[in-house]
């Protein structure tokens, strides 16, 4: 439990996970009936970019600074930096950096309720006062893991989960995979957004092959700030959605690119479908 995500808030990891975030959320929002987030790993909540923590690493600088530096207007990221701007009335300076169970509480209508679950216990209670009070929104100090069972199906029975663990412990690609049939079969209807760290592709390449075996439509989008050869760096990083909405990859697909122009991601970037709906 020592891992802290303020010291990576706002670097380009970040703004993959939560660009896609925006895009899954706005997707299910064209239907009026109510749907429930549920956020497993979901950190603090917000973070503060000139703190001890950001300055620490510096990430934030080849990630949401450098996209809130672009000029130009694009379509696509703007429900993405209109959340930005609204944390932080000096844009383009920033000091506020949303993590994904703001981002989310921030789409939320009326009808539509948020589940934040945190294992850290510092960050649990931070979590907490950000949402005392809040009938929408809901934050518990757990396992992310254990969170998939207590919270599944949500009574809404239409949503999104997000899992986007550290990826600390050796394992933990694995431990993802391993619960991710049941937490399926509980929501067979829901989202499932797993975002994961690129270094070296043949870890990468065998997370794709156990998500197409779940039986369940899937695709990946990848954003990788340098080609992946150094494995003791971190080269890019992904999502993965499962039950993914239609014509998300549409979206993405749009999205991705003008990602990559604004972080000058080396690498380039890459959509995956990994296994199709008229395949299932």
């Amino acid at each position: 439990m020592n891992y802290r995500h303020a010291f990576h808030a706002g670097g380009f990891a970040d703004v993959l996970k939560h660009a896609i975030l925006v895009q899954l959320i706005l997707h299910l929002r064209r239907k009026e009936t109510p749907f429930c987030v549920l956020d497993t790993h979901a950190g603090a909540g917000r973070y503060d970019l000139t703190g001890e923590e950001a300055a620490r690493t510096g990430e934030a600088k080849e990630g949401v600074l450098r996209l809130a530096a672009g000029r130009e207007p694009d379509p696509v990221l703007e429900p993405y930096l209109a959340i930005l701007r609204a944390e932080n009335p000096g844009w383009p300076a920033l000091r506020t950096y949303p993590g994904s169970p703001a981002i989310a509480r921030a789409l939320l209508r009326p009808q539509d309720r948020l589940v934040a679950v945190e294992l850290h216990p510092e960050d649990a209670r931070a979590l907490k006062r950000q949402f005392a009070g809040d009938r929408q929104a809901a934050a518990h100090e757990g396992d992310g893991y254990a969170a998939l069972k207590a919270y599944l199906p949500p009574k809404e029975r239409r949503g999104l989960v997000l899992i986007d663990p550290s990826f600390e412990e050796p394992d933990e690609m694995r431990k993802l995979v391993r619960a991710l049939p049941e937490a399926l079969q509980r929501f067979r209807t829901g989202i499932f957004a797993l975002w994961y760290p690129i270094k070296a592709m043949p870890p990468v390449e065998a997370l794709h092959a156990e998500l197409a075996a779940l039986g369940r439509p899937a695709l990946a989008a990848e954003l990788h700030r340098f080609p992946p050869g150094d494995p003791a760096r971190l080269n890019g990083a992904g999502v993965a959605i499962l039950n993914p909405p239609w014509k998300l990859d549409q979206a993405l697909g749009a999205l991705l690119p003008a990602l990559a122009a604004r972080l000058g991601a080396l690498g380039g970037t890459r959509l995956v479908e990994l296994a199709p709906a008229d395949a299932i």
